[in-house]
């Protein structure tokens, strides 16, 4: 069902029509993060996406800080943009019956649809995994959700942090002497587009080698679940029901923060090749020897550790810069600064690997994103693309994937079906 990429790709500033996922066309029926980051990964891969909105109702993320501006007062989403760039905008409403119509036909020509509502709400609309099948039997349709398509859970509203309160993560997070603490970012929204992702590029490849399309089904809390190490194993291997550590490992000892003179560190050196080289380069070459603290087993040991190792290294640190102390063990010994984001966002090492993108918004001025972390040595990703207005592209999408002219699309908009 693949198309020519370059008639849609060549309309769309900012965006290129190169890349590994040239020519997969994937419709995005979706809102806020965990369906739009999933769908820009996509289209940073090279794919033609299509963002669907109600014209009635557009993505409310659209109206999240922080905000360009432009000199006439005009405002854009800089929180949108950086999800939703390099998509074309279309608007749609599936309530009515020339929507989902529509919608129907864009199926025929698409790859994958990726859908964020509640289950059953595609089904109440009539563009439900079985209707559109129909349509298009190679269709990879991926349906994000807070608790999955099946269980008892099924229908609950869920956010982030109900992913992260019923997938475990959130009682694992924090201090033992405190209340537990959410993770500081939309961990469940994020791990659920990464595994959608993942799963979409599994069933493209079993769609190209069969013409069998298939339901990607990835929920939040499922996602958080996967990401607690190993708290599940802990439960049923040995009955323990891990809580919060703070910045601590479960075992592994040193392995967290540290206070310098102007911050935190993060120091790992607890094997024993580190912990004999970081012995050496902090001018104590003696101490990888001394038979309390010479092997990792012994630093393991909680008593030596808060009674032997902890005051050691807070000893080393504690009259150095966070550079400083990064100078000192330079290549050879896992310590780095703990940096807020601003120190990130002006990193030399992030500046190489092009992770913070600048961006060009005609009306609005510079914008500066995260880039793509996929690295691919011949298609590389191309992140600087634009992120739509509402319905900014609904001619020219309408014209290459639904056969419509320009009567047909003004009569839909007379209509408000887009």
């Amino acid at each position: 069902m693949t198309i020519n990429n370059d008639v849609l790709a060549g309309m769309l500033p900012g965006g290129l029509s190169e890349g590994a996922l040239r020519g997969v066309v994937v419709l995005d029926i979706t809102r806020v993060v965990a369906g739009p980051f999933c769908s820009m990964l996509l289209a940073d891969l090279g794919a033609t996406v299509i963002k669907i909105e109600n014209p009635k109702d557009p993505d409310y993320a659209r109206d999240f800080p922080p905000k360009l501006r432009s000199e006439s007062g005009e405002e854009f989403s800089g929180f949108f943009a950086q999800f939703n760039r390099n998509k074309f905008g279309l608007t749609l409403d599936l309530a009515t019956p020339e929507g989902t119509a529509l919608l129907k036909k864009l199926v025929r020509r698409a790859d994958v649809l990726v859908e964020n509502f509640r289950p059953g709400t595609m089904d109440k609309l009539g563009v439900g995994h079985e209707v559109l099948r129909q349509e298009n039997p190679s269709l990879v349709y991926a349906a994000i959700s807070g608790y999955g398509q099946t269980g008892p859970y099924r229908r609950r509203p869920a956010y982030d942090n109900s992913a992260q309160a019923t997938g475990g993560l959130w009682s694992m997070n924090g201090f033992a002497d405190r209340p537990p603490v959410r993770v500081g970012t939309i961990i469940g929204d994020l791990s659920a587009t990464l595994y959608s992702v993942i799963g979409i590029l599994a069933a493209l490849r079993h769609a190209e080698k069969t013409g069998e399309g298939q339901l990607v089904d990835v929920s939040q809390q499922d996602s958080v679940l996967s990401l607690t190490e190993n708290a599940v194993v802990s439960y049923t291997v040995d009955g323990k029901v891990p809580g919060p550590l703070g910045n601590e490992h479960p075992f592994v000892k040193p392995y967290e923060l540290y206070p310098c003179k102007d911050g935190y560190v993060f120091f790992g050196g607890y094997t024993d090749k580190f912990w004999r080289l970081s012995c050496q380069l902090f001018g104590e070459p003696t101490l990888a020897d001394d038979p309390e603290i010479d092997t990792m087993a012994k630093r393991f040991t909680p008593e030596v550790y808060e009674g032997r190792v902890r005051p050691l290294l807070h000893e080393w640190f504690k009259d150095k810069t966070k550079t400083e102390l990064e100078e000192i063990v330079g290549d050879a010994v896992p310590l780095c600064a703990i940096k807020d984001i601003g120190e990130v966002v002006e990193d030399p090492q992030i500046a190489a690997r092009d992770m913070v993108v600048d961006v060009e918004y005609p009306e609005f001025g510079e914008l500066r994103m995260f880039g793509s972390p996929i690295k691919l040595g011949s298609t590389p990703t191309q992140p600087r693309g634009l992120a739509p207005k509402v319905g900014e592209h609904a001619g020219a999408v309408l014209r290459a994937l639904a056969d419509l002219d320009e009567d047909g699309i003004t009569e839909l908009r007379r209509k408000g079906v887009i």
